[in-house]
């Protein structure tokens, strides 16, 4: 009886080896590559439970996470002979395990051929613009087309490892200490000239305003003097002509030269001499004697 239950105990005991080591489980963000001496012979993608042969099967895992790899900055040297340092970093996700797998195998083995991938692209593109079309105070979105070309490069060779790159993105362009100064001059030249023209195209339309205010001006005040005219001579007119029928007849011409009189009068004596002295034939004479009518 001893023996047999030693013998149960050994099966049950055995048979729990064989069910740990020939089952395995998969998450839902990672593949599982089963590997027969060296060899994949089956990749699983699909999380839950699975089985493989005991003691001769094992499982490789490998993540479907995006990963992020801060490539260490370089330099490049532009078309126009340039030195600059540039940092960036690389978006990738495992696309083919079993190829990543007997290409690659390891995560740091993959980021160091994307560093040397990366690296290529960046020199074969910065080569080809000046530092100029790179460092400049236009649109940042103008140098996403540099950035796609780079990631797109990239991404071409990636695949032959089971790698899709998902983006590169350059986070820096440093320029050598030399460099800075004759930049920042170019930089500072750059928006002077765009300040100068904002200026002139603001005198030049200034212009145009003033002397269009001017000519306005002009215009109006030429009217207002020929209207003022125009009715200054109606004035008159109108004047000459209430006086004409005011004294139309020899009474009131004669009226009239009297109050003339009478106001040459008023007006000599207005001062502090009262001293008057008149032709005895006057008309303001016999109004003051009273021999006149």
């Amino acid at each position: 009886m001893k023996l047999i239950k030693r013998l149960l105990i050994a099966l049950a005991v055995i048979v729990c080896l064989v069910l740990f080591n020939g089952t395995f489980t998969v998450q839902e963000n990672e593949y599982a590559c089963i590997v027969r001496f060296s060899k994949i012979i089956d990749t699983v993608d699909t999380a839950g439970l699975h089985f493989k042969i005991p003691f001769v099967d094992s499982v490789k895992y490998f993540t479907k996470a995006t990963q992020l790899y801060d490539i260490p900055p370089s330099e490049v040297l532009t078309s126009d002979k340039q030195n600059m340092t540039v940092d960036c970093y690389i978006l990738w996700n495992i696309s083919d395990p079993k190829l990543f797998y007997q290409t690659i195998g390891t995560t740091a083995k993959a980021e160091e051929r994307l560093d040397a991938i990366t690296y290529s692209a960046l020199k074969t593109d910065m080569g080809t613009l000046a530092q100029a079309d790179i460092i400049n105070m236009n649109d940042g979105a103008e140098r996403n087309e540099i950035y796609e070309d780079i990631a797109v490069k990239v991404d071409e060779e990636a695949a032959a490892y089971g790698i899709n790159v998902e983006d590169v993105k350059i986070k820096q362009f440093d320029l050598p200490e030399s460099n800075l100064n004759a930049v920042y001059a170019r930089m500072i030249s750059e928006r002077n000239q765009i300040a100068e023209k904002y200026t002139a195209d603001g005198n030049y339309e200034a212009s145009i305003i003033h002397n269009d205010v001017d000519k306005q001006v002009n215009i109006l005040i030429s009217n207002a003097q020929a209207e003022a005219a125009k009715l200054e001579a109606e004035g008159e007119a109108e004047y000459m002509r209430l006086l004409a029928e005011a004294y139309d007849t020899e009474d009131k011409k004669e009226f009239y030269a009297f109050t003339l009189a009478l106001d040459a009068l008023k007006t000599s004596l207005d001062g502090e001499e009262k001293t008057v002295i008149l032709d005895g034939d006057s008309e303001l004479a016999k109004i003051l004697t009273g021999s006149g009518e």
